[in-house]
């Protein structure tokens, strides 16, 4: 990789700043971070994919940016701990971020759980209270059938994302002693 597919990966020109590269990441986490997209696989592996590229590019430019010579780069470049600060600030920016997108989904899949059990206790009242009703008794026991189904579904994806979490938290702690190693 070199500098200019880096900046364009980032969505930035030749121009732009070491405070514009921070940006246009933080900014481009939020947005492409994979775990936005953990109920289609599909769109969740583009996402990885484009995602280490991400990272890449910006690992790539922080790892160079004191190394190079500023006004040759159009960069005012900060070497030593600060570059190394600079990259763990972000990183915790990316966890942020995708922490916000793990538990707004979270809470979907708890609102999808408590659905899948009302529907479950709805089903199953109407088809005993209706059983003499063989369409109306068969409708409400494939509602409660769907709603067990969903309601297993959601419990499994609000696990997986409640372990997504916690990693996510030990990636945290790992950076924050990393910086406080560094001050």
């Amino acid at each position: 990789m070199n500098r200019n597919e880096a900046l364009r990966i980032l969505g930035l020109d030749d121009e732009a700043s070491i405070e514009d590269v921070k940006i246009a990441y933080k900014e481009t986490v939020q947005i492409l971070h994979p775990d936005r997209f953990a109920s289609n696989k599909k769109l969740q592996n583009r996402a990885t994919e484009q995602f280490k590229n991400l990272q890449e590019a910006y690992e790539f430019l922080m790892k160079n940016a004191g190394k190079a010579n500023g006004k040759k780069d159009g960069f005012s470049y900060r070497s030593g701990s600060h570059g190394q600060s600079d990259m763990l600030e972000a990183r915790l920016a990316g966890i942020s971020a995708a922490r916000v997108q793990l538990v707004a989904q979270r809470d979907a899949f708890s609102d999808s759980r408590r659905n899948g059990l009302l529907m479950t206790v709805g089903g199953a009242i109407v088809g005993f209270l209706l059983r003499r009703i063989p369409a109306i008794a068969a409708i409400a026991s494939a509602c409660a059938v769907w709603g067990i189904v969903d309601a297993i579904s959601a419990t499994n994806n609000i696990r997986s994302l409640d372990d997504r979490l916690s990693e996510l938290n030990k990636e945290k702690m790992k950076i924050l002693a990393e910086l406080e190693d560094l001050d």
